[in-house]
């Protein structure tokens, strides 16, 4: 009997001064793509540790994650299932390090630029715009709904 795994990621918005922090991937499409930070749990990671690792991967930034959004599931058109914890932060400091080679640019982009894409189509997944609309919104969960051992 196969076993179903979802894929667990983590994503966070970052705003400030009325930008959002973004990601520019080439995904081998025609165009390239927009997402908050964000990827994969490695093995035996923590999820906020995961969120932390990949914003300094992608993005070069030191953030102070503040809150958590939730948990979004997505069933993406090649059948995966993801499982994808959304934090929200603040950025503290640029960091200054090499990025991941998977990442074209570093943007920080204002909602009115971000819907622009979003209308493009040019947004990894759903998830990225509603992520942001929630953090908007506020509605935050704190951090301790998260229970790790």
């Amino acid at each position: 009997m196969s076993r179903w795994h979802p894929f667990v990621s983590v994503a966070t918005v970052v705003e400030r001064a009325g930008c959002y922090l973004m990601v520019e991937e080439d995904r081998g499409g025609p165009q390239s793509l927009f997402n908050q930070p964000a990827g994969h749990l490695e093995p035996g990671e923590r999820i906020r540790d995961g969120a932390l690792r990949e914003l300094r991967e992608e993005t070069a930034w030191q953030v102070g994650i503040t809150d958590y959004l939730g948990l979004y599931v997505y069933q993406a058109p090649d059948g995966k299932t993801f499982h994808s914890h959304g934090f929200h932060g603040m950025a503290l400091a640029h960091l200054g390090n090499e990025l991941d080679p998977a990442i074209r640019a570093v943007h920080w982009l204002s909602l009115e630029e971000l819907e622009a894409l979003e209308r493009e189509d040019r947004m990894r997944s759903p998830l990225v715009m509603k992520r942001i609309r929630d953090a908007i919104a506020q509605r935050f969960y704190p951090m301790d709904v998260i229970h790790e051992r």
